[in-house]
């Protein structure tokens, strides 16, 4: 069956660094689109960087140049480098894999995924 296995969060102080990674199998990982969201305590889920087949990559807004997605097909594997961490980053990251729907650029129109991971906490102190 599918799996996606989300690994690399932690605690940090602010300004540090994070690389979180998603070990996926049980599907073809190089034929869809993959992203990262997140969702704090009392908040609605965000997404926070999408990539798409090719290797175009997508990012919110408040990603600001911070953070850096990446997938490995040969080792179906999923990244997500965070630097210049903030407080305001601190949440639960998931990894998502095969957008429902059209995707292009790493933007995922329908922000509706088919397999989901468990997710890594990450929180940043200040």
């Amino acid at each position: 069956q599918v799996q996606l296995v989300e690994s690399g969060g932690g605690s940090v102080q602010a300004g540090g660094s994070l690389r979180l990674s998603c070990a996926a199998s049980g599907y073809t990982f190089s034929n869809y689109c993959m992203g990262w969201f997140r969702q704090a305590p009392g908040k609605e889920r965000e997404g926070v960087a999408g990539i798409d087949i090719d290797g175009t990559t997508r990012y919110a807004d408040f990603v600001e140049g911070r953070f850096t997605i990446s997938r490995d097909n040969a080792k179906n594997t999923l990244h997500l480098q965070m630097n210049s961490l903030k407080p305001e980053d601190t949440a639960m990251y998931y990894c998502a894999a095969r957008c429902l729907g059209y995707c292009s650029g790493g933007y995922c129109y329908s922000r509706e995924f088919g397999y989901w991971g468990q997710g890594t906490q990450v929180t940043v102190s200040s």
